[in-house]
């Protein structure tokens, strides 16, 4: 069982690109799992752990390799795909620190998320409350009267979603009529 060699790491690296998005941290982050998977199938089929521990140094070399080329041809872009998935987050109701965490924890350095926050229409965090109180059926978009523990629950839901409390509360004791005009008004 020979480790990954550059042609095999490439051809990982597109098939990964032509299915997903991805920044350079999640294609080397895919790279990676590929050759990690290798090295603990190779100690398990009875190679000798510092001989796979060499290869499997090496085979991580080449796959930043991989993907810092993939990123100067142009083929991985962390500002494009930022803006997009920004654009997408803050659609979907999410608040601004929710989509830089999210951002974040796909590999996007803060600057780049700042600059796609920036770059896009950011709704005001009481709107994008509103937005995912009707998605998830919260607050004015709920089907009948909370009581006092629903009440704590859809609050919990969106101080998870990344809403400052005084942004949540507002967000749930507004009327169903007002949030609807609100949200036919976004952009």
């Amino acid at each position: 069982m020979t480790a990954p060699d550059e042609a095999s790491l490439r051809e990982a690296a597109l098939r990964h690109l032509s299915r997903f998005a991805a920044t350079e941290a999640g294609l080397r982050r895919v790279l990676h799992n590929r050759i990690r998977r290798w090295a603990r199938a190779a100690e398990a089929a009875g190679q000798e752990a510092d001989a796979v521990a060499r290869e499997a140094a090496a085979a991580r070399a080449r796959a930043d390799a991989i993907a810092a080329r993939l990123v100067a041809a142009g083929a991985v872009d962390d500002a494009a795909f930022a803006a997009a998935r920004a654009r997408r987050l803050l659609g979907a109701g999410r608040s601004a620190r929710a989509a830089l965490a999210h951002l974040a924890a796909k590999g996007v350095d803060a600057a780049t998320a700042r600059a796609a926050l920036a770059g896009e229409e950011v709704p005001d965090e009481f709107t994008a409350a509103l937005a995912l109180c009707r998605r998830r059926r919260l607050g004015p978009f709920a089907p009948a009267a909370p009581e006092a523990e629903t009440r704590r629950k859809w609050l919990a839901a969106l101080a998870r979603a990344g809403f400052p409390g005084e942004v949540a509360r507002r967000a749930l004791a507004t009327p169903r009529e007002e949030a609807e005009a609100l949200l036919a008004r976004r952009p």
